[in-house]
This record gives structure tokens, sequence and C-alpha cells, in this order.
């Protein structure tokens, strides 16, 4: 799958409209082959990201957890030293 989404589900704060908009464009990007649809695909490729973004939607607020919400912060702390590291950057 796709590398650049990220996990949304039990952040503290949570995910917004925006960061699940986000990863709904990516995954149509990724499954379509298109970066950018063209204007023939354009609708579809936007109804596809708006019925994804819905599901995601429901699926985050159904999901239920007794662990304690990750920091969206420290998270990205944590991927950017792992990338430094890995690329030495």
């Amino acid at each position: 799958m796709c590398r650049n989404i990220q996990e949304l589900f039990n952040y503290d704060p949570p995910a917004t409209e925006e960061d699940i908009r986000a990863a709904a464009v990516q995954y149509v990007r990724k499954i379509s082959g298109m970066n950018k649809p063209s204007k023939a695909n354009e609708d579809a490729f936007n109804h596809a990201v708006d019925v994804i973004a819905d599901a995601t939607t429901d699926l985050l607020n159904s999901l239920t957890t007794k662990a304690k919400p990750k920091n969206r912060e420290v998270e990205i702390a944590k991927r950017r030293a792992r990338n430094a590291k890995r690329f030495g950057a």
C-alpha cells in the first residue's frame, strides 16, 4: 500500500476532515495511477475521493480501543528521526 497514507486512528488530537480527505486523495491516486485526473475523469476521481473519505470517517467513528491516544507531534518527531537516520538528512 501507499507509504504516504498515515494512520489516523487513536490520536490526540483526532484526525481532521482535512487529514481524512488527504488520505483518500492519496489512495485514489495510488489505485488509479493518476496524480491529477484528466477533465474526462475528474468527476469520477472526485466522487471516489468523497466516497472513500466518508467511509474512512465512518470507520474511524466506529472503532474503539482501550489504548491511550498517541500524541500526533511525538509520532511525527519519531518519523522524522527515523527518516534522518535512514536517509542521513
